[in-house]
């Protein structure tokens, strides 16, 4: 009986011991930044690697030998960029799709990096270029490489460097990189925008200036793409004067009436009925809710429009913008600021995605 219970007693404490042993991990993990750097043999440009988008449309990269490399220029470390890593060469930028988050522990500014691109598919989202894997849903023409297998097989860490500071550029070198798309140069690069000012002009026969635009879905989980499961914001404030929205934020500016006047209907979403919830739109809207990704429009000097675009992630989205930025709502007389971050096209408009709250900056 005494030699079943000394058993017994040792079992409960092995069991006991292994129920610890995850939680209270008292080991050393390996530092992230201890690594080897690795110098891999280029064989392609970026540019040449878009250019086979340009000819042939999505395309899947069975060269086995095809190897590019650039320097990193983007981070996630504000939340403003999303599962995704921007890298330069001489000819351009690509985005790669890595699919992780906290991606800037491991991967740092002006950090060289090769990718094997044998099995990555290149291709694009609404005009903007984007290498990653091929999509199982066929709903985008890339998908992300979303684990870290599939990630160390292709995304090779080089040495460090210097950071790539901002390119400055101009209204006319803008305006042409629109017209020439997909294989202009310039889309993914850091840059810095000077003399912006907020508003662009409305769209069709108006004079109005367009201030903001958000996408607010009714029912996440019904098609996103259907009409009716969609309310745009697009035209004057709506009382928003944050760069993005995180959902608590949201929710108070829905509560407030912010949003009552959104959409294509001439009644408030509180009069409008939806079918597919039973409940009024707003109340849909509310019950769903989430963060909102926020774009605030703005021009430059000869009225080419901007959007800066924030994730409603981003660690900044509820900062508010200064009021002498946004000026009076009625009225183009809003501050002119500079602003740097990474520059995207989106079906046919510059967007620009800043890298934190401190990228805009009132000119004097």
């Amino acid at each position: 009986m005494k030699k079943t219970f000394v058993i017994l007693a040792s079992a409960l404490l092995a069991f006991a011991s292994c129920e610890e042993w995850e939680p209270v991990f008292t080991g050393t993990y390996d530092d992230v930044y201890m690594y080897e750097p690795q110098e891999l043999e280029v064989t392609a440009t970026i540019a040449e690697l878009k250019d086979l988008y340009a000819k042939h449309g999505v395309l899947k990269i069975e060269d086995d030998d095809m190897v590019i490399s650039g320097k990193i220029i983007s981070d996630d470390h504000s939340g403003n960029i999303y599962r995704e890593l921007y890298i330069q060469d001489e000819t351009g930028v690509i985005s790669v799709k890595l699919g992780l988050t906290s991606l800037y522990c491991d991967y740092k500014l002006g950090q060289t990096v090769y990718v094997k691109c044998s099995g990555l598919t290149i291709g694009q989202y609404n005009g903007m270029p984007q290498l990653g894997v091929e999509d199982p849903t066929g709903e985008y023409e890339t998908s992300y490489l979303d684990n870290r297998y599939l990630i160390d097989a292709h995304v090779i860490r080089g040495a460090w460097g210097d950071p790539v500071p901002p390119l400055g550029i101009t209204e006319e070198e803008l305006q042409a990189a629109l017209t020439e798309g997909y294989t202009n140069k310039l889309w993914g690069q850091l840059v810095t925008i000077k003399d912006l000012q907020y508003g662009a002009k409305g769209s069709y026969s108006s004079d109005k200036f367009k201030r903001i635009f958000i996408l607010l879905y009714v029912d996440p989980y019904k098609d996103k793409k259907a009409s009716t499961n969609r309310v745009f914001c697009s035209s004057e404030t709506y009382g928003v004067t944050t760069w993005a929205m995180s959902k608590n934020k949201f929710l108070e500016y829905l509560d407030a009436g912010c949003f009552d006047r959104c959409g294509t209907s001439d009644k408030g979403m509180d009069d409008v009925f939806d079918e597919l919830t039973g409940y009024t739109v707003k109340e849909s809207i509310r019950a769903n809710a989430s963060a909102v990704t926020t774009s605030h429009y703005f021009h430059m000097p000869q009225g080419l429009p901007v959007q800066i675009r924030t994730s409603g992630y981003a660690k900044f989205a509820d900062t508010e913008i200064d009021p002498a930025i946004l000026g009076d709502p009625n009225a183009q007389d809003g501050a002119l600021i500079s602003a740097t971050g990474i520059i995207t096209v989106y079906n046919g408009a510059a967007q620009l995605a800043l890298v934190d709250e401190n990228s805009v900056k009132i000119q004097k």
